[in-house]
């Protein structure tokens, strides 16, 4: 091969692998999750890993009571769970899976966020040694405080 082609060849390859890099940083979306949890929850720390192993960078903040973190982001208190997290101008409370999570960022839909009330046993977090899992739905809120269901879990087959 003539040395000039070899350069070339390379030069191309060179900036098509650098362009594509650049276009991979710049479509993913950030994944940047602040956690609000209080001091004694075991079953958040399983979400915040959960969330981490997922690919989630999370910051933590240890409050009483998460009451004022919920109403102040529009999530009603009939969703609470014992954990809010809080992601690009969304709310997600109490053990959303972290597809659900990635899916709503994609999707981008107008709503206050994710939840999924209570603390279902199988949802992340909530794993119990014996396998159990109940079925349960992620709810996307709406600005109104409706809810529609967004993903459902664990369905029996």
């Amino acid at each position: 091969m003539h040395p000039t082609l070899n350069r070339r060849v390379l030069l191309g390859v060179g900036l098509l692998v650098g362009m594509g890099g650049t276009a991979c940083a710049q479509t993913r979306p950030a994944r940047n999750l602040t956690v609000f949890k209080t001091p004694t929850c075991a079953c958040c720390d399983g979400w915040i890993a959960h969330m981490r192993e997922s690919g989630f960078t999370t910051t933590i903040t240890v409050l009483p009571d998460l009451q004022s973190v919920r109403s102040s982001r529009g999530m009603p208190d009939a969703l609470a769970s014992c954990h809010t997290g809080v992601i690009d101008g969304y709310v997600v409370e109490g053990h959303v899976p972290a597809q659900d999570v990635i899916r709503l960022l994609a999707e981008r839909p107008r709503a206050v966020g994710l939840a999924v009330p209570a603390m279902p046993l199988g949802s992340p977090g909530m794993e119990t040694p014996q396998g159990h899992k109940d079925p349960y739905d992620t709810l996307l809120v709406l600005a109104s405080g409706a809810t529609r269901v967004f993903a459902r879990h664990n369905q029996p087959a």
